[in-house]
């Protein structure tokens, strides 16, 4: 499976990077996955300028043929070990790439909201984007685990 995450900003933070990168070290064997920062915006200009500006970036970099997943606080909540079955059964289902959507600071635009397959939300808490960045990728890597039934989920 291919899996892009589409992430507005970079990850500044070296203890978010650090994360990130351990995460993408561990998901190696399981998924051909990369990571497409598209620049964000300076919010001084308004939020809603800001999202459009974003979005007009996350949407061109979307590959081909993706099923898109934006992160939103007002998608759908599944557990752990929902997500692992949500995420097998799109694979056997014969998706083959899946993105997902991180937005900014200011949250993403209704276009992204729109253009996705689906909307999955991280839980009811805001989080940082670098840190729903980092949370995701943990999430796809226990996915991977549980599916193969390997040691890690708790």
């Amino acid at each position: 499976m291919r899996i892009a995450i589409v992430a507005v900003g970079k990850l500044k933070e070296p203890y978010f990077r650090a994360a990130a990168d351990e995460y993408l070290k561990r998901l190696r064997p399981y998924a051909d996955l990369r990571e497409i920062e598209v620049p964000d915006r300076d919010l001084a200009s308004g939020e809603e300028r800001a999202r459009r500006a974003e979005a007009e970036g996350v949407l061109r970099a979307l590959p081909d043929g993706a099923h898109v997943v934006a992160l939103d606080a007002g998608g759908a909540q599944r557990t752990s070990e929902e997500f692992a079955s949500w995420l097998s059964a799109l694979g056997l289902g014969g998706r083959s790439t899946l993105a997902f959507v991180v937005g900014g600071s200011a949250g993403l635009d209704a276009s992204v909201l729109e253009r996705a397959d689906e909307v999955l939300s991280l839980g009811k808490m805001t989080l940082p984007h670098q840190l729903a960045r980092v949370v995701l990728l943990e999430q796809v890597y226990r996915a991977f685990r549980i599916v193969r039934g390997e040691p890690y989920h708790r």
